[in-house]
């Protein structure tokens, strides 16, 4: 193998890499990467915690935390005792999906990322 074909070779391992690193337990919520829930209509949404009004961890069903930063304001999220996952046609919680907290509007989601599990004290929503 000659050596700029190596180089090449090497730059997409290490491109590859990147990509899918996940979030360090110790970093704030935020990765590389936009991540999703398969099946998440279908129950692979173990449990959700509110971060007040502005984000929502998710863990799926294979107990893999996610975090969801939301467009604005979600008015009642941090209060809520139950919410509605909108997903894709497909069934998949992701970036493009929302949630609906009982009584008030559809709260879109900007990012959705792997993320280390919420601080503990924080009030579980379905588990």
């Amino acid at each position: 193998m000659s050596f700029s074909r190596w180089k090449a070779v090497c730059a997409v391992g290490a491109l590859a890499g990147a990509v899918a690193t996940p979030v360090d337990a110790d970093a704030a919520p935020t990765a590389s990467y936009e991540a999703s829930i398969p099946f998440a209509d279908h129950g692979a949404i173990y449990d959700w915690r509110a971060n007040g009004d502005k984000g929502i961890w998710v863990q799926s069903a294979h107990h893999q935390w996610f975090y969801g930063t939301l467009l604005g304001t979600c008015l009642g999220l941090d209060t809520a005792w139950r919410i509605g996952f909108v997903t894709d046609a497909g069934g998949e919680f992701d970036r493009w999906s929302s949630i609906v907290v009982p009584h008030q509007i559809r709260c879109q989601l900007t990012s959705f990322v792997p993320s280390a599990a919420p601080p503990a004290g924080r009030r579980t929503g379905l588990g």
